[in-house]
């Protein structure tokens, strides 16, 4: 949900007037046909600040600075290198880096100065130029320069996880031009996002990784040039991240007001259990709660009703994306779409958000929910020209029903799902023997669940109650973190639970959720093996959409043929943040639009001190 792009960039650029705010050293724009210097980047619409701007609009400049916070991590840890495939790397090590520029949560898609102060834009669209802070300071005292950036990005593209290689597959090199100036070249002009995107990369110290293997887990404290720095940690329990007093960023703009704790605990639990009842104790002092049942009952203790520790619910305006059971389309069960839209026709939300979410969340309808790029109704104008030269390779149903999931009474007794269910599963060539249901070979209707954690086992259980009915033979299988990530890696799963983030603006991360390349590679986000050539050149009209108009009409139609495919099974979303926190912060008056906004909070002293007194008394 992090990921911000560039959607035009000016009249300049042959693209819509006025799309890109630019900006000279003297304050001037460029002329038509001539390359720009700006500040800032925006997919939509220019920019909401100008290139003085003082500081984000939802922080507290004047926050003060110190105290600790304590958080949940969940399972272990083995590496600080979260950008490979190998090791389970630990959380918060993203304090330690800085990015070349920063996303604002309060714009869909706007990027300011950070570790660069400067871009670049040619004419031709075929590169962009980052000119760098020359404050830029790594922890040891040496500068951040170019070379710096180039390593990184041949580092990631070369060894870090799949989603790079993707990300970045329209780059055709990045090159030191000096010491504080890098530019990217483009395959072509035609991907509009790359500029923004290459802005969201984290830089990591040349001269830091020589000598260690890049591909391997590692527990050297690393080398950062960010607002904190790793103090001390016990591998796979706990680390603490303090922050840098004389960090070299904490009066530029984009960074004011934020980064006000001393330090950052973490402290790792088993499961999320566990995890609640350390907050209770007072062990941790904040956590988002992601569990409608927890919500609802489990934070009635005595310092909850004494007012020492409080819940929230912020709203945000976040794309919620999809979750979903996601069917492993490289096992054979699941390759025909009727068999998996019968196991859509038995998942009962109506009952499960009745009886078990106390009826806080919304179901999922499209693979971009909550926001414009919904699919809905029939498709018509540009949708529909988008969809028509793929007519007879796409299910027919697109051109002529609205896609809808099943809506049960909440009774718990989906008697019209099961004989749906049951009907597609006879078409598909199952039936039912021995109240086993069995294919044309005699072979068993017989899939395993994966999960990661108890939290979902609540919902999988009664799914799997309601599978048993017609027969199937379903178990549910619950690992630790490290196991989960290593098997899912490796797509060594039947079913399991996926979540696919979306921003305003979706682009190069299509080709890692959908693209038939990716459904090959380990490690790729791709994991429900989605491989189909339609939907590859789908992906890639979103990726190559000239204006936000054409943007939207093809992300629809790739979510139309997505939800007929009938892929995964979709859950439900929430439009809050709900928090849980003892009473000893302060935190601007909102939060940003798009984010929760925790980096801007302060340890209040008066707030502390006086929790620190009443805990003595409980």
């Amino acid at each position: 949900m992090r990921r911000r792009d560039l959607f035009a960039l000016s009249a300049a650029l042959g693209l819509a007037p006025g799309a890109l705010h630019a900006a000279t050293p003297a304050g001037g724009s460029a002329a038509p046909g001539q390359a720009i210097r700006t500040h800032s980047l925006s997919l939509l619409g220019e920019p909401a600040l100008p290139v003085d701007f003082p500081n984000f609009p939802w922080v507290n400049p004047d926050a003060p600075k110190g105290g600790e916070i304590t958080l949940t991590a969940l399972g272990s840890f083995d590496s600080f290198n979260p950008y490979t495939l190998r090791g389970t790397p630990a959380v918060g090590v993203s304090l330690i880096y800085d990015t070349l520029l920063a996303n604002s949560s309060d714009e869909a898609s706007s990027e300011y100065p950070y570790l660069a102060q400067w871009i670049d834009l040619p004419a031709d669209r075929l590169a962009v130029s980052f000119e760098l802070n020359p404050a830029a300071r790594w922890h040891d005292g040496r500068p951040v320069t170019a070379a710096d950036v180039v390593f990184t990005f041949n580092a990631l593209r070369t060894h870090g996880r799949p989603f790079y290689r993707s990300y970045w597959g329209d780059v055709t090199e990045a090159v030191a031009e000096s010491e504080r100036r890098v530019t990217f070249r483009f395959r072509s002009n035609e991907n509009r996002e790359l500029a923004l995107i290459l802005g969201q990369m984290p830089v990591l110290p040349a001269h830091w990784w020589e000598g260690r293997d890049f591909t391997r887990p590692l527990l050297d404290i690393p080398l950062g040039s960010g607002a904190y720095r790793l103090e001390r940690f016990d591998a796979g329990r706990s680390l603490v991240y303090r922050r840098v007093t004389d960090w070299w960023a904490q009066d530029i703009p984009s960074q004011k007001g934020t980064n006000n704790f001393d330090v950052y605990r973490y402290e790792y639990f088993r499961d999320t259990t566990v995890a609640l009842e350390a907050f209770k104790a007072g062990q941790i002092d904040f956590r988002t709660e992601n569990s409608a049942r927890d919500w609802a009952t489990g934070y009635d203790f005595p310092a909850m009703r004494r007012g020492l520790a409080k819940k929230d619910e912020l709203r945000h305006e976040l794309p919620t994306g999809m979750q979903a059971f996601a069917m492993n389309l490289r096992r054979p069960l699941f390759q025909d779409a009727r068999v998996r839209r019968a196991l859509i026709e038995l998942f009962d939300f109506e009952w499960m958000n009745a009886n078990l979410f106390f009826g806080s969340y919304a179901r999922t309808q499209s693979y971009f929910s909550n926001s414009e790029l919904a699919s809905s109704g029939l498709p018509t104008g540009a949708e529909l020209a988008i969809l028509e030269p793929f007519r007879g390779r796409i299910p027919p149903e697109v051109f002529t029903a609205e896609y809808k999931l099943p809506v049960t009474d909440g009774s718990g007794n989906n008697r019209e799902g099961l004989r749906t269910a049951l009907r597609l599963l006879q078409e598909a060539g199952w039936r039912v023997q021995n109240r086993r249901l069995v294919g044309p070979q005699g072979q068993p209707f017989e899939f395993e669940i994966l999960l990661q954690g108890a939290t979902f086992e609540r919902v999988a259980l009664p799914y799997v109650q309601a599978l048993e009915r017609i027969g199937m033979v379903v178990r549910v299988r619950t690992v630790d973190p490290a196991q989960y990530q290593t098997r899912t890696d490796a797509f060594d799963f039947d079913m399991t639970i996926d979540v696919i983030g979306q921003s305003l603006s979706p682009g190069n991360e299509q080709r890692d959720f959908f693209s038939s390349a990716k459904a090959r590679e380990n490690g790729s986000r791709n994991m429900a093996g989605i491989s189909d050539p339609v939907i590859d050149e789908l992906v890639e009209l979103v990726v190559n959409a000239p204006d936000r108009e054409q943007l939207i009409a093809r992300t629809r139609a790739l979510d139309r043929v997505l939800l007929w495919n009938n892929f995964m099974i979709p859950n439900w979303h929430s439009r809050t943040f709900r928090i849980a926190f003892w009473d000893k912060f302060g935190r601007p008056e909102r939060n940003p639009r798009y984010g929760l906004g925790l980096d801007t909070w302060w340890v209040d002293p008066t707030k502390d001190r006086a929790l620190t007194d009443a805990r003595r008394s409980l």
